[in-house]
């Protein structure tokens, strides 16, 4: 059985992860499932158990416009034809009838052939706006599979060149099939095959596949190499999640619905398995006894239901006692951690972690280090501020013109006859207002940053001490991940408080100057847990600022981390909160790297040229930043 995850890549190429998230809205959006998501493989897939869709790369290395029609005709097909459509039942009675066919394979890509063609069809009829997505499509894979037929006859692959031959004749026409020696075998097959402009159901496809085989089945010694379709390659193991055959020695049960439509499959798989929880689904999907129940005192399961009491085996006569397992200390978060959950994205809902506090170094080489640092600043520190005060200072002594209420300006009373809405009066000395700003900084805490960490504790000491002196609220936390104790069920993170919003004005260079290195990055949830704390803020402005040496890293987050993150800078956008990421590195980063960073953050990513430089970068976006604030005051 092929699987969503076996598709290799073997280069290093990134599909733009906005682009991604308009494909998965829009999946989303035609399929009417918001649990949808959505990836790229070999070949278009469907995958209940994962709740996602694939997009296949067969669409890479087109011009723009292929590329982006050709995504999108596999969307179509996937949400509007295969997922209401297609008869799931009919289907798996078909895969146990031909099981012990020698050519199985190849009656089952014929079928999905056959339906891809219908529902091309229909969804054009439906929508008539997917036509050119659609004939682009077919245009390409016509191509494709003209030269696929040339290659497999000259390799003798005769079942894989039938399927080749039969895509021309339903796309291309009966007039415009190739001719040869391999050709003329299938020629007796096709005046069943017409008969696809017919076929109204997944069962009408079948039973034409079973009308046209025996042309041709006496041509065909082996079963096809190669995999055309992948679409229903997990649909017999996710139907297998409803057909369970009972207990031995007792009656099968008497539940028959078996999943008629792909999106009822679907929206088994997201119902049973991860919107509910509680005890009582340990069998719920099972068949359940038609007989009586061995108990008179059952009731019927409920989701607020606790486990009140477990046993603990022993033999006879051992001190063996009931448990509560709500207060079984390993089934328990540890004090202070917390489940992620949903809320904070779905590569990270195995997340635990954990909110501290950073320890404030005591060390005097540290702390003589940190003076050092701040009286080499100061002239930036001064420099800034000084700048920002006249600012301030000129705004609120700078004459208002123009107004519709204030001091009259004398020399405007002619403004009376001239203009339909005068506005002849003036305001000065308007009243002081604080900085309307908040900003939350996030700093990278993987190991990668271990050679670079002075540099970064130089540059969160400038952007403490400019908008401490600014009086600006601020919040710094440094962000990793414990890799030696990431599992599949388990990913533990923590956030380290270098300084909270509640501080206030405080001095944290002490803490500051505690900054280390540990080991990854889930950059994607640390901006959503930092999007959640600022969110909530009054501030009109909310900056976002993350210092991070490289792309997202993490247990089960490479492919995906990616994604993840820039669907979290996208949720944090809506939010009213501006992101701005800071690329700190010992060299300037490739073109490649820079047009990944623009792919999550967008046009809000600055790189420095050198490591020594990032103090200077942190200077001049701070200036920027806090002009815009000024001049919208």
């Amino acid at each position: 059985m092929a699987d969503l995850s076996r598709f290799i890549q073997f280069n290093n190429e990134q599909l733009d992860p906005r682009l991604m998230l308009h494909y998965e809205q829009l999946a989303k959006a035609l399929a009417n499932a918001p649990f949808l998501s959505i990836t790229e493989r070999q070949l278009i897939e469907m995958k209940p158990q994962g709740q996602q869709i694939a997009m296949s790369v067969f669409w890479r290395h087109r011009d723009e416009e292929t590329t982006h029609l050709g995504r999108l005709s596999d969307i179509y097909l996937l949400t509007v034809g295969f997922w209401q459509e297609f008869s799931v039942k009919d289907w798996l009675t078909f895969e146990e009838e031909i099981q012990d066919h020698p050519l199985k394979k190849l009656f089952k890509q014929m079928v999905l052939l056959v339906e891809e063609f219908r529902f091309m069809d229909m969804v054009v009829k439906k929508r008539p706006g997917t036509n050119k997505a659609f004939q682009i499509r077919r245009n390409a894979y016509i191509d494709s599979h003209k030269h696929r037929f040339e290659v497999n006859c000259q390799k003798g692959f005769v079942a894989d060149a039938f399927v080749n031959y039969l895509y021309l004749a339903a796309h291309e026409g009966m007039m415009k099939l190739p001719q040869n020696e391999v050709a003329e075998k299938f020629e007796a097959a096709l005046n069943s095959f017409q008969q696809i402009y017919d076929v109204k159901s997944t069962q009408d496809s079948i039973n034409l596949i079973y009308r046209v085989m025996p042309y041709v089945e006496k041509s065909i010694a082996k079963d096809l190499m190669l995999n055309y379709y992948a679409l229903m390659d997990s649909i017999p193991e996710a139907a297998k999640f409803n057909e369970h055959k009972g207990v031995n020695g007792q009656e099968c049960g008497n539940r028959q619905d078996k999943k008629d439509t792909i999106e009822q499959l679907f929206r088994t798989w997201h119902r049973e398995t991860k919107e509910e929880t509680g005890v009582h689904l340990r069998y719920e999907l099972e068949r359940g006894n038609a007989g009586k129940a061995l108990s008179l005192e059952a009731e019927e399961g409920k989701d607020s239901n606790e486990i009140s009491e477990e046993g603990t085996g022993g033999a006879p006569n051992t001190d063996a006692k009931p448990q509560n397992a709500l207060m079984d200390e390993a089934k328990k978060l540890p004090r202070g951690k917390r489940q992620a959950g949903k809320e904070y994205g779905e590569q990270n809902v195995n997340v635990v972690f954990e909110e501290k506090r950073i320890g404030k170094t005591k060390e005097l080489q540290e702390l003589t280090t940190l003076a050092t640092w701040r009286a080499a600043q100061a002239s930036s520190v001064k420099a800034l501020t000084t700048e920002f005060r006249k600012r301030i200072t000129q705004k609120e002594i700078a004459k208002r013109e123009y107004l519709s209420k204030g001091r009259l300006d004398s020399s405007k009373l002619v403004n009376f006859l001239l203009e339909d809405r005068p506005k002849p009066f003036y305001q000065k000395n308007a009243p002081a207002k604080p900085l309307n700003a908040v900003f939350g900084l996030l700093i990278d805490g993987s190991a990668s940053m271990m050679d670079k960490m002075d540099e970064t504790k130089k540059a969160v000491l400038l952007f403490h001490d400019v908008l401490r002196q600014m009086n600006i609220p601020h919040e710094m936390v440094s962000y990793y991940e414990d890799a030696y104790e990431a599992t599949p069920e388990v990913q533990p993170n923590t956030f380290e408080w270098l300084h909270k919003l509640e501080d206030g004005q405080a001095d944290s260079g002490a803490a500051i100057m505690s900054l280390s290195s540990h080991e990854d990055n889930r950059d994607g949830f640390a901006i959503r847990w930092a999007t959640r704390r600022l969110k909530h803020r009054d501030e009109k402005h909310r900056f976002l600022l993350v210092f991070s040496d490289g792309e997202p890293s993490a247990f089960d987050y490479a492919q995906n981390g990616v994604k993840d993150t820039a669907e979290a800078v996208l949720e944090a956008e809506k939010q009213n909160i501006q992101v701005l990421h800071l690329f700190l590195n010992t060299e300037m980063p490739g073109e490649e790297q820079l047009q990944l960073f623009h792919m999550i953050y967008g046009t809000h990513t600055v790189a420095a040229d050198s490591v020594e430089k990032f103090t200077e970068i942190t200077v001049r976006l701070l200036r920027k930043l806090i002009t815009l604030v000024i001049q919208s005051q």
